[in-house]
């Protein structure tokens, strides 16, 4: 991705976070200057691996294939001692026209909640045990508290206010629904872990090849070792 592609979406998810009147902590507004001052202050941000993460999966076509997120609190499987939350949180963004690729966790639950904008289009398949899509066993859906089933490869809908239940092994890919505009997604779930438990179908890749033709606008959280 280019870097000015980066700092567009950083300012598209900021912008959708103030309509909605959503408030980013803090370090999701320092320069990099700020980070080189105060990283001392700031390790949990930069271990647990918070901020800004925007990704076009490897795909070279954000617009298409991409997603805009902010993890705002998570643990550290790795360091438990030191990170013990058990949890995490993010606040994320599709715009029009783009979707976030096929995938499951092997640790991670989670709740997708629409937290504003359009309406957010969630395909689920169960996984198999080579983990492979399964394309004929119906699906078990949970809802704000409603348990349903639908067959392998039907979308679930959610609008604003709404949520989905995403559980171990559950193959999901998320669009918004074309014609209601960019989608503000919320996320909370178990400790978020993007390098070691995505399980994309076909492979992709996560974290951005990022080629510099403007200054950064906000660091990602992939980008702390450069502090």
């Amino acid at each position: 991705m280019k870097r000015s592609e980066i700092n567009a979406a950083i300012k598209n998810l900021e912008g959708l976070c103030l309509k909605f009147s959503f408030k980013l902590p803090p370090f999701c507004s320092f320069s990099l200057e700020e980070w080189k001052a105060k990283k001392n202050d700031y390790l949990e941000v930069m271990e647990c691996e918070l901020g800004w993460d925007i990704t076009d999966f490897g795909s070279g076509d954000f617009e298409h294939t991409g997603l805009s997120l902010i993890t705002l609190r998570n643990g550290n499987r790795n360091m438990p001692d030191k990170y013990p939350k058990v949890y995490a949180e993010k606040i994320m963004c599709l715009k029009k026209g783009q979707r976030c690729p096929n995938h499951f966790h092997w640790y991670k639950t989670e709740d997708i909640i629409n937290r504003g904008g359009g309406n957010l289009l969630i395909r689920l398949y169960n996984s198999l045990e080579n983990e492979e899509i399964d394309y004929v066993n119906r699906v078990k859906v949970i809802s704000d508290g409603r348990v349903y089933y639908i067959n392998p490869g039907e979308q679930v809908r959610l609008a604003p206010g709404e949520s989905l239940h995403i559980y171990q092994g559950l193959y999901h890919e998320f669009i918004p629904e074309e014609g209601f505009g960019d989608v503000l997604i919320g996320e909370v779930s178990q400790c978020n872990d993007d390098h070691n438990d995505n399980r994309f179908n076909p492979p992709t890749g996560r974290f951005p090849e990022i080629k510099e033709d403007e200054p950064p606008y906000r660091l990602l959280c992939s980008e702390y070792n450069k502090l």
